[in-house]
């Protein structure tokens, strides 16, 4: 078994067009070719960026995958993450929970109350995932990013603890 260098950093505005090109290429054949996932631009994501945050997962400093937050207008104290993926090829080996992992803490060291994400109907596998993490599903809740075109995602939420 060989080990993996794994970083995880933060995403500047420089970092737009790579995260738009991560973005496509994990969601690609995950999603409808009308998502928001799989048309990702430049200028999205620099806005984004911009309004909220990211990271980037590297693996023996290879892009591997990216996450984003932005607050939320109603409440700049709760984020909804979006956009997170894993490169096809890194995929099964559990990286996407280090993005998870380092959206938390970004959220706790900034004072965030609370975390919101999204998932699809056609990955009930994820909420298990996700309810490790401590985070619930709500469905009195509506996703801000959702497709218009699929069906409505689950929302999940965790409160957060103020470090």
């Amino acid at each position: 078994m060989t080990t993996m260098d794994l970083l995880i950093r933060e995403a500047t505005a420089a970092d737009a067009q790579l995260m738009a090109h991560l973005t496509r290429q994990c969601w690609q054949d995950k999603v409808v070719a009308r998502s928001g996932g799989d048309t990702e631009n430049v200028e999205q994501v620099s806005a984004d960026l911009q309004h909220g945050g990211g990271f980037i997962l590297l693996v023996d400093e290879e892009p591997a995958g990216s996450v984003r937050w932005l607050p939320m207008e109603a409440d700049s104290a709760i984020w909804e993450m979006l956009r997170m993926g894993v490169l096809p090829s890194f995929r099964g080996t559990g990286l996407s929970q280090h993005l998870l992992e380092a959206v938390i803490h970004c959220a706790q060291t900034s004072g965030i109350d609370e975390l919101r994400l999204a998932v699809r109907e056609d990955q009930q596998g994820l909420v298990d995932l996700y309810a490790g993490y401590h985070f619930e599903l709500a469905p009195e809740l509506d996703y801000t990013y959702a497709n218009p075109d699929e069906p409505a995602p689950y929302v999940m939420r965790r409160f957060l603890k103020r470090m």
